[in-house]
């Protein structure tokens, strides 16, 4: 019986024996290392994410960009959980760092489509839609190879047999199950959210930034103009 289980079954057999207020019991040795792992995981999620957004949002010089790419974490998420439920797995502590590993492998699909955009966006001057658009039909063939390649690496472990494979294979089930919801979902959703939340920007009052090439051109306009008057003076 995995050590999680046994956990629950000695918390319900206290709850049926309706001890007195003044017995406390608690647990030691390794049943007391994996509750406070497990009380602590939330935690550790939570810094996950908000360290990948600060790193985004000082690499795309956005608050909102950053949301977009994590939308795509509660899709891996769901995915993970129903992998192990189906499978009959509890959510042991291998089965959260999974679900950490997600965190890295997933929100790739998403910044392969944004990072695209903006750089459409910003060079060559399109709307957000046709931007978008462009980033899905050119980098469909990258997100697909790169998931697939991270799917049949988590299938060892996760259809391993051996010693030590009832430890490893809740890592794998979730890594296999949370890309396997979340590539179909996110390619889906990610343009969508892209394009509300650039609609939300613009409506917050967010700077409108020219394109690149027309900064290019005016700049080269501007000289030209210069150096013709210099000619004529």
């Amino acid at each position: 019986m995995a050590l999680g289980q046994a956990v629950d079954k000695i918390q319900a057999l206290t709850a049926d024996l309706r001890v007195p207020g003044t017995l406390d019991g608690s647990f030691q040795g390794t049943a007391q290392a994996f509750q406070a792992s497990l009380s602590s995981t939330p935690l550790l999620v939570a810094a996950a994410i908000l360290v990948v957004y600060i790193v985004l949002g000082v690499l795309y010089e956005s608050y909102i960009h950053p949301i977009t790419i994590l939308s795509a974490l509660p899709s891996a998420g769901v995915g993970a959980l129903l992998a192990l439920k189906i499978l009959h797995y509890d959510l042991s502590v291998i089965a959260m760092i999974g679900i950490i590993l997600l965190i890295g492998i997933v929100k790739k699909n998403a910044i392969m489509m944004i990072d695209f955009a903006l750089q459409a966006e910003r060079i060559q001057g399109k709307s957000p839609r046709e931007a978008i658009h462009q980033a899905c039909v050119l980098r469909f063939r990258p997100i697909m190879m790169t998931t697939f390649a991270a799917l049949f690496g988590g299938l060892p472990i996760a259809l391993g047999q051996g010693a030590g494979s009832e430890l490893r294979r809740p890592l794998g089930i979730a890594i296999v199950g949370g890309l396997l919801v979340s590539q179909w979902l996110t390619l889906y959703t990610t343009p969508i959210i892209y394009l509300y939340l650039e609609r939300f920007g613009r409506w917050v009052g967010r700077p409108y930034r020219p394109s690149r090439i027309a900064d290019a051109l005016a700049g080269g306009d501007g000289s030209v103009l210069a150096r013709e008057r210099q000619g004529a003076e």
